[in-house]
Parts: structure tokens; C-alpha cells; sequence
């Protein structure tokens, strides 16, 4: 049979649709509206009818066939209308559409669409058909159609069909004005012929593994660029889902896309906030852990890294370290003296940089000598040559800088108490971000707590230099040989974080060939503990002048420190007479002396411990020891045995066992009991006087 009318031309569109072979596009559509089909002859029996047909009527077909359309589905007030609209396709060859109410066969009856035209054989034979359409499945389609084409083309979000070849087949205005593409434009073509390389990759890449599992992926975020601003990164929230059509076949995938830039920057620069206190949080423990200067300058050089900068240095004005008022140079150049260098990854920056612990000159067009003179930071957001020369210390390190991509930089001034003491300078060469505003301010805040970590550290430096002079000056220059001895000693200051002590010793020759061994400890630290010392031991060799018995010496100390405020100290006091071989020793509150002799395990003197100088009216005894050649007898300051840490016993024990193992000279037996017992850390002064019993007086 063939329509009077001419067939409708047959397009493209399906083939390129990736619709399987004998299978239109639009077959989907009359799957979705269950389109039914029947033929009646000239006279009105139906001769075709359609498993469709029988969804919309409910006849089944051997109940249809032969019958006479009409009696079949109108009811007797519908016929007459019927039969005269089937006359005039049928006479006229005019096709007629519309509503009509049809009988089903539960008795109901219902709306249904109709369009009928006249159809004609090879034979010359009429006759009608009529595709029919249940009028409520019809207005649920279409009120579908329409809600979906109202969503999609209203809706803020972007929207997208792609095919199963990932090219676009519909888009909504919103994704026009994303991507800044008309929809003809998008129609056609695959992301990656719209959007940047390496967005498009990450975009087709997502977009196949949805097509391919079916798994959907629901609000991830992408940053990149867009036709509609390319330059500017934008974040994106996308939505990728798998859509199929009514018989479960792929039909393509489906994206959403939601600008949410504005959100994603505030998270960024929340976490950002987040990051800068937990920095600050991070600084404010591990910088101004000790007095050192170095060692604090290093702890602000090492937090910044990597979070601030890929490349950090501090430096100081010499004059700064010594503890002078720096010299005005307005025309001249600003001498800085290089106190640490950090970095995150291994870079050539690092050795462009001034060596650590040397001294160098930049003059006033450079940018740290600006920093310094001004007081105020000096921020380049984007390095150039010239940038860079004024940054380095030689055009060789300018050009090491360039090679490894630093683009940005940031110097800060160390200021402590109104005075400028160097600068914290910052370098990014890995991190993409230029230094701005925000860092400036965290550099800043970081620099503050440094400086006056570091200006304490430089005073109490000071301050201990002095102390240490002082009372290095106080002690023998050198260890005396005295009739019948031979004397070693030692004296070791506690590491640069605290203050030096006040312990001492003394090898005062007296009448006879006689000799006095003193040593002491002031309870204390700092000048005044070192002053005190100084008065203790003068006293003790005026005492000793006076040839005075040991427990008289002690008492006569005792009075002077009584006399002297808030001081105590412990004091032993012996005397050596070559002729007798005997020593006599006086203890006031010291620990008492280590005699080793031949053959035998050393051990510690049983001597009265007296009380320390300067409680005031205590009386002091003496005891005499004998000691022959070989003998050796130790005098030494607590800082040699006692920690925070260990029980004394221990301590004791390890001193006995060093110096049971120890073998000539007494310089180098002094050594090894020192490397031995202390730690780099321990806060306390120690002084040893080791003496030995010889022939001859």
C-alpha cells in the first residue's frame, strides 16, 4: 500500500545519532506514545490492526479483525459522526485529525487522537488508516516535553546531552554563556574542541567512564578556563549521569555545570586562614626555643618553608651581633652577616645564597639594605633581571636564581625594641602564587616573634661572653707544677643557652713547698655569680698567705660570704705538704674529692660535709689523708655529676668507672671525664682539678 500524499524525505539525523542499524531515532518517541494503527476497507471493516492497537482499545486481534470499526469502538451516538468523517477521507483523499471518544473493551470510554488518511494499493483498492494516540498518554508526554524543555532551558545551571561519541546534541542557554559558545556552535562537536587542552582532557576522560560503567559522578569540582573568560580560572561543580531510552539503551550522558567559584575561593581562603594560624601556631613553638642566636635565626628560616616560601635566609647586621649601635651608612653600604638559609626542596637558590656565618656588603640600591633602612617590607610581586640582581649577591647568583624560576620576593625587617637587627627574606620559585598582601602581613608576625626571640638571645649572649671573660680571667692561666705533685685541670662553661656559673678553682703555693688546693662553686649564675667568685678566690689566697690551718680558711671565707647578699657557695679547701705526703682537706658543703690509688678502685674521701659558706657561725673540720706516689686525687664542681635526669649514685658510679679505666696524662684523663659525663646540653658550669702524687719535693 502506498499514501497518496508524498512520503516524507528521509534525513541523516538517525544515522548519525548511533542508533543501531534498523532502529530510527525517532521510533523511541512512538515507543514512548504506544502510536496505534488500524486499516478498514471501504466498507468500514478493519483489516490491520496493531498490538498497539490493541494496548489503546483493548481488543485483542482475532476479536477486531472483520469487524465493523465503528460497531466495534463508538458507541450509537458516536457512529453517525464516524461514519460521515470516514465518507469524506475516503471520497476526498483529505486526511482528518482529531479527538475522538472511543468504547474500550471494559466498557469505558476514552479520549483518543486520531489522525486517518486514505491509503491505496498496487491494485487499485481504497483504504483508511487510522494512527491513534490515547489522549492522556499524549498530554503526559507533551506536559513532560514541556517541563523538561522549561528546566533545562530556564535553569541557572548549564546543561548538556552529549551522544555516545561524546558530541554535543543539546544545550542550554545557561552553558552557552558558560562556555561562551552559541548552542549551533556546541551541536556537533566534543569537549575538546571547545574548551582548553588540559580541561577537555580532564572533562572527555570523566565523561567516558560515566558512558562506560554507568556510574555516575555527582558534584566534582574541576578549575579552569572558558571561552567566556579565558583569563580567569573559574571552579566548577559537574554533574556527569548516563542516560538510556525506554527499552534500556544507551542513548549518551548527561552533565550539569554549576559556577561555583565564589564558594570554592572561600574555602580556599578559609583553609588558606586555617593554614597561616596553625603556621603562626606552629612558630610560636619552635622559634625562641634557647638563647642562641643561630639556632633561632634557623628556627625561623625552617617554619616558613614550604608553606610561605620555597626559599627562605636570615640575615643580621654585623654590628647587631656584637652588641653596638649601628653605625648611620646613608650612602655607603649595610655590612649583614648570613645566620641561616632554608629550603624546601634541594635548589641551586640555596647556594646563590650568602654562606652562613660570613659577612657581606650591600649597598643602598639593594633591596635588604631598603628593608633595613626604612624599617618597612619591600614586596616584587613578579621578578625581573633587574629585580633579581638587586636581590643577589653577585650577577652568578642572579642568574642561579633565574634558572631555578624565582618570580617573586619578599624581605621583612627583624625589629626588636625599635631597632632594626636584620631582615627575613623570602623567595618563591616553586609555588605559582606571587607574594602578597596576606603574606606580607603572616611574614611579618613571624619576623616579630623572631626578633625579639633573637635580640634576647644576642644580649644574653652578650651578657654570658662577658661573665665567661670575667671569670676566665679570674682562674690560674695555666695549671702550676708544685713540689710533689703534678696538677691537671679543666674548666668547662655551660653550653651558649645559659648563663656561666660561678665555679673556680685555685693552686696557691705556699711556705715549705706546701700547696693549697681550692676548688668552689657559687650558687648562681651570670656576672654577679662570677664577681663573687673572683672575691672568694681573692680572699682564699689571702687567707692561705697567712699560712692559716684549712677548716680556718673555710671559716674565714664563711664570714665574708655572709656579708655578701643572697650568695651561697660550697667550697673545699686542702693542703699538700710533699715532705710528710700528706694532705690535709676541709669540706664546706662540696662533694667530697676522688682519691684513686694504685691497684685499687678510686673512691670517694669520708670527710665531714660541712655546711656552705655563708650560712654564718658554723664551725668546720678537717681530715688528713695520706698520699704516696701514684696517688691521684680529684677535686670537682657538681656540674660534672649531676643532671636533671639521673639519680647521683648513677652518676657517681660512671665517674668512678671513667676514672678506674683512665690512663696518663692527667690533661687527657681530664678530657675524657668531661666528654664522658656531660652533655652538649647540660646548663651548669663544671671545673676539675686533678692532682698526683711524685717524688721530690
Amino acid at each position: 500500500m502506498a499514501h497518496d500524499a508524498p512520503p516524507e524525505a528521509e534525513g541523516s539525523d538517525a544515522a548519525e545519532s548511533g542508533a543501531p542499524a534498523g532502529r530510527q531515532a525517532g521510533a523511541r518517541l512512538l515507543d514512548l506514545l504506544n502510536v496505534a494503527a488500524i486499516v478498514v476497507d471501504p466498507e468500514g471493516r478493519i483489516v490491520f490492526w496493531s498490538p498497539q492497537a490493541t494496548d489503546t482499545f483493548g481488543y485483542p486481534t482475532q476479536e477486531a479483525l472483520g469487524q465493523y470499526a465503528a460497531r466495534l469502538l463508538l458507541s450509537e451516538e458516536n457512529r453517525d459522526r464516524a461514519v460521515e468523517l470516514f465518507a469524506g477521507v475516503m471520497a476526498s483523499g483529505q486526511s482528518w485529525a482529531g479527538v475522538f471518544p472511543v468504547r474500550h473493551r471494559d466498557g469505558s470510554t476514552r479520549l483518543v487522537e486520531f489522525r486517518n488518511v486514505r491509503l491505496l494499493d498496487d491494485l487499485g483498492d481504497v483504504y483508511a488508516l487510522g494512527i491513534a494516540v490515547d489522549q492522556t498518554a499524549l498530554h503526559g508526554v507533551e506536559s513532560r516535553l514541556a517541563s523538561s524543555e522549561q528546566l533545562v532551558s530556564q535553569a541557572p545551571v548549564g546543561f548538556a546531552l552529549l551522544d555516545t561519541e561524546l558530541r554535543y546534541r543539546l544545550v542550554n542557554p545557561a552553558l552557552e554563556r558558560i562556555n561562551g559558545l552559541s548552542a549551533a556552535d556546541h551541536v556537533g562537536r566534543r569537549p575538546r574542541d571547545i574548551h582548553p587542552p588540559d580541561g577537555a582532557a580532564t572533562v572527555e576522560s570523566a565523561l567516558q567512564h560515566v558512558l562506560t560503567t554507568g556510574t555516575p559522578r555527582v558534584d566534582q569540582h574541576i578549575v579552569t578556563r572558558t571561552r567566556a573568560d579565558p583569563d580567569h580560572d573559574h571552579a566548577w561543580s559537574v554533574s556527569y549521569y548516563r542516560i538510556h531510552g525506554p527499552d534500556g539503551e544507551v542513548i549518551g550522558v548527561a552533565s550539569s555545570v554549576v559556577d561555583v567559584t565564589e564558594r570554592y575561593l572561600a574555602a580556599a581562603e578559609a583553609e588558606r586562614a586555617r593554614r597561616r594560624l596553625a603556621l603562626i601556631a606552629d612558630a610560636s613553638a619552635r622559634i625562641g626555643t634557647t638563647l642562641g642566636v643561630v639556632r633561632t635565626a634557623r628556627e625561623l628560616a625552617e617554619v616558613a618553608v614550604p608553606l610561605l616560601a620555597d626559599v627562605t635566609a636570615v640575615d643580621v647586621l654585623n654590628d647587631v651581633l656584637s652588641c653596638r649601635t649601628p653605625s648611620p651608612h646613608p650612602h655607603g653600604p649595610e655590612l649583614f652577616r648570613a645566620l641561616a638559609v632554608a629550603s624546601a626542596v634541594p635548589t641551586e637558590v640555596t647556594d646563590a645564597a650568602d654562606p652562613v656565618g660570613e659577612v657581606s656588603a650591600y649597598g643602598p640600591d639593594r633591596l635588604i639594605t631598603q628593608c633595613v633602612r626604612t624599617g618597612q617590607p619591600v614586596l616584587v610581586t613578579h621578578c625581573d633581571d633587574r629585580d633579581l640582581r638587586r636581590i643577589s649577591r653577585s650577577p652568578e647568583a642572579a642568574d642561579a636564581l633565574a634558572r631555578a624560576g624565582v618570580h617573586s620576593y619578599l624581605a621583612v625587617p627583624l625589629i626588636a625594641r625599635d631597632e632594626v637587627l636584620g631582615a627575613f627574606d623570602l623567595l618563591r620559585a616553586q609555588n605559582p602564587a606571587p607574594f602578597d598582601s596576606d603574606d606580607v602581613l603572616l611574614a611579618r608576625e613571624l619576623a616579630a616573634r623572631a626578633a625579639i626571640a633573637i635580640d634576647n638571645a644576642r644580649w644574653h649572649q652578650h651578657v654570658r661572653t662577658a661573665a665567661e671573660t670575667l671569670q676566665r680571667s679570674l682562674l690560674p692561666p695555666t695549671s702550676p707544677q708544685r713540689p710533689g705533685l703534678k696538677i691537671a685541670s679543666l674548666y668547662r662553661p655551660a653550653q651558649a643557652a645559659n648563663e656561666v656559673g660561678g665555679d673556680w678553682y685555685d693552686v696557691i703555693p705556699l711556705t715549705g713547698g706546701k700547696t693549697a688546693l681550692v676548688i668552689g662553686d657559687v650558687m648562681g649564675n651570670g656576672i654577679d655569680a662570677a664577681a663573687t667568685m673572683g672575691q672568694l678566690r681573692t680572699a682564699a689566697r689571702a687567707y692561705a698567705a697567712l699560712d692559716l690551718p684549712p677548716e680556718e680558711v673555710l671559716h674565714q671565707l664563711d664570714q665574708l660570704t655572709h656579708d655578701l647578699e643572697h650568695y651561697i657557695a660550697t667550697c673545699l679547701y686542702a693542703i699538700f705538704d710533699p715532705r710528710t705526703e700528706r694532705c690535709r682537706v676541709a669540706n664546706a658543703g662540696h662533694l667530697p674529692p676522688i682519691l684513686t690509688r694504685p691497684g685499687h678502685r678510686p673512691g670517694p674521701l669520708d670527710l665531714p660535709t660541712g655546711a656552705p659558706l655563708g650560712v654564718g657561725g658554723v664551725d668546720f673540720d678537717s681530715t688528713t689523708v695520706p698520699l704516696h706516689r701514684g696517688d691521684q686525687l680529684l677535686l670537682y664542681t657538681d656540674g660534672l655529676v649531676e643532671t636533671r635526669e639521673d639519680p647521683i649514685d648513677e652518676r657517681l658510679d660512671l665517674l668512678l668507672d671513667t676514672l678506674a679505666t683512665a690512663s696518663p696524662p692527667l690533661d687527657a684523663t681530664c678530657a675524657r671525664l668531661v666528654d664522658t659525663m656531660r652533655r652538649p646540653d647540660d646548663p651548669d658550669d663544671v671545673a676539675l682539678l686533678l692532682v698526683e702524687a711524685r717524688d721530690g719535693v
